[in-house]
């Protein structure tokens, strides 16, 4: 297998790391806008690195030039580590170029115009499903949504469904940590300009008698108890893919998506959408010679913060991904918490790698190994809850990062 892998940030650099240990691979170009920041990360890698990474430039909005990389290179499947921004032209330069594709992330939704805490306008990941009918022609997977959430929560779905329920009355994604980042006021542990996406939008509920709908941001705050010392953390409603995939490939009469926030961020999360800073529409400010310049107030705020790469020096604790399923087992009920946690400390020591960006990087490398073994191996555009559970959660194991199941009640 060659893999084309495009954004050498922190996702990215992890990917690497996690990457050179294995040896699925023949070659694994790094591709980045910044082609410093693309070889700084492969030169991280020493020995590990020599001969089966490469560093390249390439500008992941031009379509095209991607299209014409993974030629050149000879890819056969690109991996996306860039923002959701880029989604759509990596998608189609992987079909153009007749390549496999993953991300960790879909194409962004857009609210519906006069009813956005109703209704659905634009769903994130309908411009991609929009174009199943070419992937399956082509022969060829998208394999979209395959980080850790979404990913590894998609696949503790399908688990559920297949190994633990006879039905399913809710699927709940839940999401929390106890991290903790030293001489910050306010460090988010993961990409700001994502996070404001995910938190502000309105958030999308499903159920089996109304099908997708959008509800109030931060709503039906819940407590939830973590396991592994995180404790009880309170969750909200937020927008995320899982909502949108998981009912097309596992029977549940709801499915939700709740974050563990904490009041202190949400509160600063409404003062950002408050003074318009979660806005992506550029704004006519004037540069440093007096001219105007126009600039995306997100993007001033995602440069105003540290990049989530380098705190893990800083931070402490774990964070947790997982998903509550609820419903009957033998005519009984149950209700389980299947879920992964990563310790900072650990991942900083193992990888050098925080722990939030560690453990979404490590699920696409264990995709990407099952693609290379034909073990994953369907066509078309496809969610992690489209394949069988148990081979990724195995070798998501021998990766020496074991997952685990808590029953509830």
């Amino acid at each position: 297998m060659r893999v084309l892998l495009v954004g050498a940030g922190g996702v990215g650099t992890a990917i690497t790391r996690i990457a050179a240990r294995r040896d699925f691979f023949d070659r694994f170009v790094v591709a980045d806008y910044d082609l410093a920041r693309a070889e700084t990360a492969v030169a991280a890698l020493g020995e590990a690195a020599r001969g089966r990474f490469a560093a390249r430039r390439v500008d992941a909005s031009d379509e095209a030039a991607v299209a014409a990389l993974l030629a050149a290179e000879g890819c056969d499947v690109l991996l996306n580590a860039t923002d959701p921004r880029f989604v759509m032209p990596l998608f189609e330069a992987a079909l153009t170029a007749g390549s496999h594709y993953l991300d960790m992330a879909m194409s962004l939704s857009r609210p519906h115009p006069s009813r956005p805490y109703d209704d659905c306008g634009v769903k994130l990941g309908d411009e991609q499903f929009a174009r199943a009918q070419e992937w399956e022609k082509s022969g060829r997977l998208a394999l979209v949504g395959m980080g850790v959430e979404p990913g590894l929560s998609d696949i503790f779905a399908r688990y559920a469904a297949d190994e633990l329920f006879d039905e399913i009355e809710e699927i709940g994604i839940r999401d929390g940590a106890n991290l903790t980042v030293e001489g910050y006021e306010f460090a988010p542990s993961f990409n700001i300009w994502t996070t404001i996406e995910e938190c502000l939008n309105p958030p999308v509920v499903y159920e089996r008698e109304r099908g997708w709908f959008t509800t109030e941001p931060f709503s039906e705050p819940e407590v939830f108890d973590f396991p592994d010392g995180i404790g009880p953390v309170e969750c909200v409603n937020v927008e995320h893919e899982e909502v949108l995939l998981v009912p097309r490939w596992v029977d549940a009469r709801r499915v939700t998506f709740k974050y563990g926030l904490g009041e202190d961020f949400i509160g600063k999360l409404k003062t950002l959408h408050a003074l318009g800073l979660d806005s992506t529409e550029p704004v006519a400010v004037r540069g440093a010679d007096g001219a105007p310049v126009r600039v995306s107030p997100r993007d001033v705020v995602a440069a105003c913060l540290p990049d989530p790469a380098t705190l893990g020096d800083r931070m402490m604790g774990k964070t947790c991904a997982g998903t509550w399923v609820k419903g009957s087992r033998d005519g009984r009920p149950r209700e389980v918490y299947l879920y992964h946690v990563v310790d900072n400390q650990w991942s900083m020591r193992e990888y050098g790698s925080q722990a939030v960006v560690w453990q979404t990087a490590v699920n696409p490398v264990v995709a990407l190994e099952l693609m290379a073994q034909g073990v994953w191996a369907q066509s078309g555009v496809l969610g992690p809850e489209a394949f069988a559970a148990r081979p990724f959660l195995d070798l998501l194991t021998a990766y020496g990062s074991p997952w685990g199941m808590r029953e509830q009640g």
